[in-house]
């Protein structure tokens, strides 16, 4: 069983002044991102929140988000008496010197000026944190479950797509011998065509034949193809992370199926590793989303 790195989970918090949605996304990446959009009242629990996140979600780029909607804001507001006061004894006088006293809002004038409020952040209760926390565990069971069934899906497709590799290969087969005979054939031809054609060795032309077929033979080529396919299959029925095993395996794959292009030396073969190639780089692109 594979495990996509693509995933979504999210967990609602019913609390008694505030509802908080947590929501975990991921993408795939070469080693873990994590990410935190909280609230500063949070801030504090950021270290944790990673931890609890990151102990169970190996590999991607993963967000995680508070979204809140609350009855009050969690941040207090105070006026600062002292200060107003302050404001107040001088503009008094100022006022009655210009005789308007009578007219004057003092508290219209002074609470605009600086440092009449202090804004404080309230603090993080116990409970409602342990709330959260088990919030955000139940969000990362359910994308580390998105995870699964995203796994599930790309190890169909991507089985599907090495049996193809491997009717492919088993395709090439009775073009083999054919290759031979078209190449013994039109080496023969070209001889024919020489002036001096009388005086070819029949057991040496017979020996550079096969010393020339060796060379385009694709034996060992399609048993090494056969074994590391076996292998990526055995690979993929893991249950431990996978996706760089894979992804090497998979380039051990492209260099037979690239040998076997450069030795083919005939039209029918060529198409088939085509087809070969072309399956080989869908499957790249999904073993970049395995985790």
């Amino acid at each position: 069983m594979i495990y996509s790195m693509t995933g979504y989970g999210k967990s609602v918090c019913e609390l008694p002044q505030k509802k908080i949605s947590i929501e975990i996304k991921s993408l795939n990446s070469k080693q873990l991102d994590l990410n935190t959009r909280i609230p500063n009242l949070y801030r504090e629990k950021d270290i944790e929140i990673r931890n609890l996140v990151g102990t169970k979600v190996s590999r991607g780029k993963v967000d995680v988000s508070f979204y809140i909607e609350a009855a009050s804001s969690d941040k207090i507001t105070n006026i600062n008496t002292p200060v107003v006061e302050q404001y107040y004894d001088q503009i008094k006088p100022l006022a009655s010197k210009l005789n308007l006293e009578e007219k004057t809002d003092f508290l219209r004038i002074i609470m605009p000026l600086p440092d009449t409020v202090k804004i404080e952040q309230a603090e993080l209760d116990e409970t409602e944190w342990v709330a959260i926390k088990a919030g955000i565990e139940n969000a990362t069971e359910e994308l580390i479950q998105f995870r699964k069934q995203e796994g599930a899906i790309l190890e169909k497709d991507i089985k599907q797509r090495i049996n193809t590799i491997a009717q492919l290969q088993t395709a090439i087969e009775p073009f083999e011998s054919e290759r031979i005979e078209k190449i013994r054939t039109r080496i023969r031809e070209n001889l024919n065509e020489l002036p001096e054609k009388n005086k070819i060795d029949e057991n040496r032309f017979e020996q550079e034949i096969i010393f020339y077929l060796e060379k385009l033979d694709i034996t060992e080529e399609k048993v090494r193809l056969t074994n590391h396919l076996k292998y990526f299959l055995e690979t993929l029925d893991t249950d431990k992370p996978v996706g760089k095993k894979l992804g090497f395996i998979s380039q051990e794959i492209g260099r037979e199926i690239n040998t076997l292009g450069s030795k083919a030396n005939d039209a029918n073969i060529q198409r088939m590793v085509i087809q070969m190639k072309d399956e080989l780089e869908k499957i790249k692109e999904q073993i970049l989303n395995i985790l």
